[in-house]
């Protein structure tokens, strides 16, 4: 029996999202991106709509619950902020998982404060004090390992980030192989989710790249 694979196109798209942790936001994206996959859109414990689970105290705590939950065999990564570092680390570690890599705004695993990210997290503590507060002593570092990264990855800046400004995008675009990055004139650091129409057509071209081969 010949065994044939599924198409790039037809792979799982998994939407990953920001310290916020609500599934919800990359709903908007997701409904512009028919027939290019099931969407899988992924909360996180604590942070958005769902209870806190004792058993997530850390980053790494938080991609073991997220690995766990991905549909089996590759799929289609796009995330937002936070949730980039989670890309990036699956994308490096269990590289047979991802198909491609789409980062929104993210730090992808690099310190945004050298590059003029302003430090986004006393206002977001001061606004949701009830969400668990060990992501904000999180200082994962991936800078020297992101030319490992192989898979096709496609990179969504706003120019008007403060958090997460667009020499974060210019210098990941660098290290990651083969990255294109897009960039959004104006926005917000939510902007994928402010601006579905754009950031939908850009991640269809990109997804529609990789099916292409």
């Amino acid at each position: 029996m010949v065994t044939v694979a599924t198409p790039p196109r037809h792979l799982p798209m998994v939407f990953l999202p920001g310290a916020a942790g609500r599934a919800a936001f990359w709903r908007p994206v997701a409904e512009r991106l028919g027939g290019l996959g099931a969407p899988h859109l992924i909360g996180y414990p604590g942070f958005g709509e769902l209870p806190r689970e004792p058993a997530i105290g850390s980053l790494g705590d938080l991609l073991g619950w997220v690995t766990a939950r991905l549909p089996s065999g590759p799929c289609h990564l796009i995330a937002q902020s936070m949730g980039g570092v989670l890309a990036v680390r699956l994308a490096l570690e269990q590289p047979a998982r991802v198909a491609s890599l789409v980062l929104a705004a993210t730090s992808g695993g690099v310190d945004v404060a050298r590059l003029g990210g302003a430090d986004w997290r006393p206002g977001f503590r001061a606004a949701r004090p009830e969400v668990p507060d060990w992501f904000e002593h999180d200082r994962t570092d991936l800078g020297d390992r992101l030319h490992e990264v192989r898979c096709p990855a496609l990179l969504l800046w706003s120019d008007a980030d403060e958090i997460s400004p667009l020499p974060v995008g210019r210098l990941l675009a660098s290290r990651i192989p083969g990255a294109r990055l897009v960039t959004f004139p104006g926005g917000s650091h939510a902007f994928a989710s402010e601006r579905p129409d754009e950031a939908a057509a850009a991640i269809r071209t990109h997804l529609e790249a990789v099916a292409a081969g």
